[in-house]
């Protein structure tokens, strides 16, 4: 009996580490926490919305949740993909700084959306993270543009803001693209809830196939 008894403590040990083993490898993406006074934390509904929509185009397994992550957690490197946006300022710290760097070095990726008035800050923090580049506007012929849907005229022009075209601008380490920017786009205000920016059906759909695109491109690339 008692051996029976530590068989089965075992067995169900090992099925809840199976269980925690099959919700770690669903893709999640990680919104980063910064400082500098911007909100970094705004429309928590979009990834959660965006990953539905993968989880219902695609065949990548998703876990559609918001989570966010501050560079200097350990928590990090256990995410493919992090996504920011934000209206005002960013500030990285010197560890910061080392550790995004060695986050996109090391296979990560970095998905940043202007929600308005982030882009002096972003361009002058990304500096530091890579010191001998500048961010280059990314060819519409990019396969970013077309690795699920197609976008023949780059980043779609979710949000108007002061009327500007929308840019798609990347970073590149190796060859790879490691930092993907929209600016005056915003597709992450699509992936929202429909009632906070009341975007039309078409809006919110095009925004939401844009940002599949990035996802695919992520985790293939």
């Amino acid at each position: 009996m008692q051996v029976l008894k530590i068989f089965l403590v075992l067995a169900f040990l090992l099925d809840c580490s199976l269980a925690q083993q099959r919700i770690s490898s669903a893709f999640k993406i990680a919104r980063l926490k910064y400082s500098g006074g911007g909100d970094w934390y705004n429309d928590q509904s979009a990834e959660v919305n965006l990953l539905r929509f993968v989880r219902e185009n695609t065949t990548i397994h998703v876990e559609p949740t918001y989570e966010f992550v501050d560079l200097n957690s350990e928590q990090l490197f256990t995410y493919p993909m992090l996504f920011m946006t934000g209206h005002g300022n960013i500030s990285f710290s010197e560890q910061e700084v080392r550790r995004l760097r060695t986050y996109l070095e090391n296979g990560g990726f970095l998905y940043a959306d202007d929600d308005y008035g982030m882009d002096k800050a972003f361009r002058r923090e990304m500096k530091k993270i890579f010191p001998g580049q500048e961010l280059v506007e990314m060819p519409f012929s990019h396969g970013i543009y077309r690795s699920r849907f197609e976008f023949p005229n780059g980043p779609p022009k979710t949000h108007e803001h002061d009327g500007k075209p929308a840019q798609g601008f990347g970073l590149f380490h190796n060859g790879r693209l490691v930092v993907y920017y929209t600016y005056e786009s915003n597709p992450s205000d699509g992936w929202a809830d429909p009632e906070v920016h009341n975007n039309t059906p078409q809006k919110r759909e095009e925004a939401l196939k844009f940002g599949t695109n990035i996802i695919v491109w992520a985790l293939t690339n």
